[in-house]
């Protein structure tokens, strides 16, 4: 492994302590009962599709480093997951925030997109390159 899958790599493996935490700190807004449902849900959803997500990235970053994609493509690959992964996760908790739910939705849609456009990425590296 080495360049962006490295880089990238490093990146997913240092962001799941901080989706950690946020498990803890949803412990800690599901006991104190500060949030709506409908805020407590978005939280949850936002949660774990980081995590879900970092667990996927790790997988598809081991699978890109086997490939003889060029390094630009490479680059390209590792952003598409990245942005992917905090568009998606990230449009759950604009839903925490009143009046934000349809920017929520569309980056949610959007980060979907990325990711979609990642996987498609290294399916053909696997099959192509």
């Amino acid at each position: 492994m080495h360049g962006p899958t490295q880089l990238f790599t490093v990146i997913a493996l240092v962001s799941l302590p901080t989706v950690m935490y946020g498990g803890y700190a949803l412990m800690g807004v599901m006991r104190d009962r500060k949030l709506t449902e409908h805020q407590r849900a978005m939280f949850r959803a936002g949660h774990a599709h980081a995590g879900v997500l970092l667990i996927l990235a790790l997988v598809a970053l081991q699978i890109l480093s086997r490939t003889t994609l060029p390094d630009t493509t490479l680059w390209i690959g590792c952003f598409l997951l990245l942005f992917g992964i905090l568009a998606q996760s990230g449009g759950f908790f604009l839903h925490l925030i009143p009046g934000r739910g349809k920017l929520g939705g569309r980056m949610t849609s959007a980060g979907a997109v990325l990711l979609g456009a990642a996987t498609l990425l290294t399916a053909y590296g696997v099959a192509f390159a």
